[in-house]
């Protein structure tokens, strides 16, 4: 999946995170700072890469604000700023 445009999901609220996607320059930009990054940095960084390999995003510039997030979420947020940047709904369809 590329990025088409510039798109953000999630909050600063405590126990989430916010993130930032936009076209990258060929590769996988992360940038990530978080309030729990001594303990949790590696684990943290394993789920965005595990999320933009699974959506197939290789050319990405991320940014990651945590505030603690658990793993669920980090996962949610990725997928839905990325999915906001190609104006898709994902998996997340309207009910008929």
């Amino acid at each position: 999946m590329k990025i088409q445009k510039p798109a953000m999901a999630g909050t600063l609220e405590s126990s989430d995170c916010q993130v930032t996607v936009e076209k990258g320059q060929g590769t996988v930009e992360l940038e990530l700072s978080s309030s729990v990054i001594n303990q949790y940095g590696e684990q943290i960084r394993r789920v965005i890469q595990e999320t933009l390999t699974k959506l197939e995003v290789e050319d990405v510039k991320i940014v990651v604000v945590d505030k603690g997030a658990l793993d669920c979420t980090i996962r949610a947020r990725v997928e839905c700023a990325v999915y906001r940047a190609n104006e898709e709904t994902g998996p997340w369809r309207e009910l008929a």
